[in-house]
């Protein structure tokens, strides 16, 4: 049995920032454990690549959901990190904080230091913004953020102008003091690479003697010692293996995983263990539960003028902007397909933006089933408009399928169980429509391919939504933190009631979901959950 002061599963977009930090002063050694194996993948590195990394099971868990019955009983695909970096190395790179609202909504749920005011320093510690630092953004941290505008499609002006001629405000900065307003997207990039927390923070923690990184090692289960974590189990290579933690665990396995790994180590629901032959050291009924994911929807244009279709379909189009993406990091295959967008009110009744908006000039009408062919666009010149609800109100759940590591667990996301969220994906479908019959989008459209004039009632927009909605892979919550631990699964500080020497740090421990993509604010949980790790031990 090897020994380290921490041990930390997961090297994502919270498990990498923690790996690097608590290694950081030198004074504590560290293993990291990862289910994946190593980032550097073209797939990975090249942004527009996430369309490959989307769909690969070398470097992607690949999940499916049970059939969501609001959803025409469908099964959703799951896409979940399973490299270095975990999900940051095969998002779509959006940099979103959220709203400052959503912090004072964490502080007031019982979960004091969490306000927006106590999270920011932590956001501009993480970061370098290419525009330099100011009141909000900062210019001296690891994850690099980038501006896109001069590399960005000419249609996303179009755009802009189109959603400013309906009513909507320009916003320069959707991380800055307001994110309402529709405007342009930054995204994690660097120099035409991703910059993935694999690349971020573990670039340089891995030089560190008192940092062990520990790949293809997925981690069977937690090991407890008179209520007191002590360890880790795990496979490498077909080979059982256990690393001790002298003073903590830190599970930083998604919002997927992590509650898996909990029931698997007999933490979770009494009753929902036994029936997996499991035994109960803690009953914590609060694993797993509240999860919460933002749902989305697309509408698909054709196009009178040209578009990334137009460039990357050809043959001959591939190998001119990968020629020019290899000798100068530049043009399309260096961006996101999410180049521009919004946060905006679907009603004057919203207190706060109610519906992100996406604008991508590429569409992809012909793609198989859970695929995204970025590379392999329609034929013809097309866009698309997208929209989520920022705050849904469903609520699903995260189960174990058996008592075996290496099954898949449940997901049940219960997408628009309430009538609140239904509504709203009617109302975003209208936004939609909206900004589409603006004068600056009628002059570049030539017709609505998806879901098509044919679709005009609330009744028949719903049925749409039901019909081709899907998550944007932004699941969170199902550890959830808050004071009381029948409903929640950690304090304040994350720690798992019950369970000595034992945190959660990732995605899973957010009250709600912010609103927007959740990578950056995880990143932040990350940050923070270091300085407390390091603060609570510092007497020793």
């Amino acid at each position: 049995m090897t020994e380290f002061d921490f041990v930390v599963v997961g090297a994502g977009s919270a498990g990498a920032v923690v790996a690097d930090r608590l290694s950081e002063n030198g004074k504590y050694t560290v293993c990291l454990l990862e289910a994946g194996g190593s980032d550097r993948n073209f797939w990975i590195w090249m942004p527009i690549g996430y369309g490959k990394a989307f769909y690969s099971a070398p470097i992607n868990w690949m999940y499916r959901t049970e059939p969501d019955p609001e959803l025409d009983n469908r099964s959703g695909y799951w896409p979940r990190g399973k490299v270095l970096g975990g999900s940051s190395s095969i998002n779509a790179m959006v940099y979103i904080r959220g709203q400052h609202a959503d912090f004072d909504d964490w502080r007031e749920l019982g979960n004091p230091g969490w306000g927006f005011s106590e999270v920011l320093p932590f956001f501009k510690k993480m970061e370098t913004n290419d525009l330099g630092a100011d009141d909000y953004r900062g210019g001296s941290g690891p994850q690099y953020v980038s501006t896109m505008r001069r590399d960005l499609h000419p249609l996303c002006d179009v755009f802009l102008d189109g959603a400013q001629e309906v009513g909507y405000k320009f916003n320069a900065d959707f991380n800055g003091a307001d994110q309402e307003g529709v405007g342009l997207y930054q995204n994690t990039s660097k120099n035409g690479f991703r910059m993935s927390t694999a690349r971020a923070y573990l670039g340089r923690a891995r030089k560190r003697k008192n940092l062990r990184v520990e790949t293809r090692a997925l981690a069977q289960r937690i090991l407890l010692k008179d209520q007191k974590a002590v360890g880790v189990a795990y496979m490498q290579n077909g080979i059982a293996k256990t690393v001790k933690a002298r003073k903590e665990v830190i599970l930083s396995a998604g919002a997927v995983n992590s509650p898996q790994l909990l029931m698997l180590s007999g933490i979770g629901s009494g009753d929902a263990l036994k029936q997996h032959g499991l035994d109960v050291a803690v009953h914590s009924p609060a694993v797993g539960q509240n999860l919460q994911d933002h749902l989305g929807l697309d509408h698909l244009y054709r196009s009178k003028v040209p578009t990334l279709n137009t460039q990357l379909h050809p043959w001959w189009g591939k190998a001119l902007q990968g020629l020019r993406y290899v000798l100068t990091r530049r043009g399309p295959l260096s961006l996101s397909v999410n180049q521009a967008g919004g946060f905006v009110r679907t009603s004057e009744k919203c207190l706060r933006p109610n519906m992100q908006l996406y604008f991508s000039p590429v569409s992809y009408t012909r793609a198989p089933a859970g695929q995204r062919p970025l590379m392999n666009p329609d034929p013809f010149p097309g866009f698309l408009l997208g929209i989520q609800p920022t705050r849904p109100t469903s609520r699903g759940d995260i189960g174990l399928r058996s008592a075996d590591p290496e099954d898949a667990p449940l997901i049940r996301p219960n997408s628009l169980s309430t009538e609140e969220d239904r509504r709203e994906m009617i109302e975003g479908s209208k936004v939609m429509r909206m900004i589409a019959q603006s004068p600056a989008m009628q002059a570049v459209i030539d017709e609505e391919i998806v879901p098509g004039p044919t679709v005009q009632s609330d009744e028949e927009m719903l049925a749409d939504v039901r019909a081709r909605s899907s998550t944007v892979f932004h699941p969170v919550s199902t550890c959830r933190m808050g004071p009381d631990p029948q409903t929640n699964v950690v304090d304040a500080r994350l720690r798992v009631y019950g369970v000595a020497g034992l945190r959660v740090v990732d995605a899973s421990i957010f009250p709600t979901v912010t609103s927007g993509n959740t990578n950056a604010p995880t990143i932040m949980v990350g940050e923070k959950a270091s300085e407390m790790i390091l603060q609570d031990h510092s007497a020793g």
